[in-house]
């Protein structure tokens, strides 16, 4: 008696064991009714980062809507979802969870790195396959899933390092937030790879005092060169508080973050100082292919929302397509109804093996490193002169 109640038992324990894994996240495939390739994004569309989720939208919708025109994969088409989570962490599990849900098998993360971080470790539980524009966070790719169009910010650090280390500086400001991921990570990798016959004279914020900058100000107002791995809203407050202290010939010089500044100033002119950025983008291009985006999106959306994030999502969509592209003509088999864990087993093995990919954003051909980080040239770009100097 005891020995049957022992096997029932047994088998009860381990129909449970079955029934849990199907529910668990990544058994079940919520694409298995899909008509059409999905695509998912996360990103700030209403808040104070907005500029950067409506440029992803628009440039990946852009994207999408150029790929079913010319007849989409094999002739089946894809869709882009969209959710908000207004540069707010915490929104971001709900998000990811309707997209899911929906039909995702692809994705192109999140917009902004805070995001992002959560992001990676929901979707690592379910193997989907994520190329994100701008989530710059060193430690976003930190799964096999993930990848970056931008650069990483330790990449970004070591790049704008390198940079400064040519300038023959002796001293330079450096101005950051230090509660804050993206602006942290930047801020200690460039300091790492920063000559150390340069000095660096310092300040700091948080959230907590990021609308008045008058001590910070202070703190700079000598220095001619200074580096500030921020967001564009507390470097315009900055910028707008420190135009008649901070020298009129000094340089400030930023990471992507300054992406969509501009829009900041009904006249950026006001700014007397020269205002310049680390990017892989040239929003003022007049030839090739970064060209003939800016005159495809400025035609649809307006200028106001034109910056490299957009430009990003644009490519990423065209990369995830090209490498699925790619892979069906090395003899893969990817359906419909595809689920995004056998997708991403695809996509992985083409971003970690010989995939290239010519977009608008880089000089040259764009691939991955196996750890996800995107390898492909950045260059200066100027967003206003010194007034002194024009």
């Amino acid at each position: 008696m005891k020995s049957i109640f022992k096997k029932a038992l047994a088998f009860a324990l381990v129909a449970t064991m079955v029934l849990t894994f199907a529910a668990c996240g990544g058994a079940k495939n919520y694409a298995a009714d899909n008509t059409e390739f999905v695509i998912g994004v996360s990103g700030p569309l209403t808040g104070p980062a907005a500029v950067y989720g409506v440029a992803v939208k628009n440039s990946a919708q852009m994207a999408v809507d150029e790929i079913n025109a010319a007849g989409g994969l094999n002739g089946v088409k894809f869709k882009l979802v969209v959710t908000d989570d207004q540069h707010d962490a915490t929104k971001v599990a709900a998000n990811y969870a309707s997209m899911l849900e929906g039909g995702m098998q692809v994705s192109l993360g999140t917009v902004t790195t805070a995001p992002g971080l959560e992001y990676t470790n929901l979707s690592v539980e379910d193997n989907v396959f994520f190329l994100t524009p701008s989530a710059s966070g060193d430690d976003i790719p930190k799964n096999d899933n993930g990848f970056q169009m931008c650069f990483a910010d330790g990449n970004q650090g070591a790049v704008a390092a390198d940079y400064v280390n040519g300038l023959g500086l002796k001293e330079i400001g450096i101005f950051y937030k230090s509660d804050d991921a993206y602006s942290n990570g930047i801020y200690e990798q460039f300091k790492d790879k920063l000559d150390d016959s340069i000095k660096t004279v310092e300040a700091v914020f948080t959230d907590a005092n990021d609308k008045d900058f008058s001590a910070q100000i202070t703190t700079l107002k000598n220095c001619k060169f200074i580096f500030m791995p921020i967001y564009y809203t507390p470097a315009s407050i900055f910028m707008t508080q420190a135009k008649d202290t901070v020298a009129a010939d000094a340089v400030y010089y930023g990471c992507d973050g300054f992406d969509g500044l501009a829009g900041q100033f009904e006249d950026f002119s006001i700014i007397p100082q020269e205002v310049s950025m680390l990017s892989h983008f040239d929003s003022n291009a007049t030839e090739g292919a970064p060209a003939e985006y800016i005159k495809k999106y400025t035609e649809k959306f307006g200028a106001d929302t034109l910056n490299q994030f957009g430009a990003s999502a644009y490519d990423c969509v065209y990369a995830i397509f090209n490498a699925m592209k790619a892979a069906i003509d090395a003899g893969e088999k990817i359906d419909v109804t595809i689920s995004p864990s056998d997708l991403c087993e695809i996509l992985k093995a083409q971003f970690t093996g010989d995939f290239s990919y010519d977009g608008v954003t880089g000089t040259d051909a764009i691939t991955w490193e196996d750890n996800g980080y995107v390898k492909k040239s950045a260059v200066k770009y100027t967003l206003k002169t010194a007034n002194s100097a024009q």
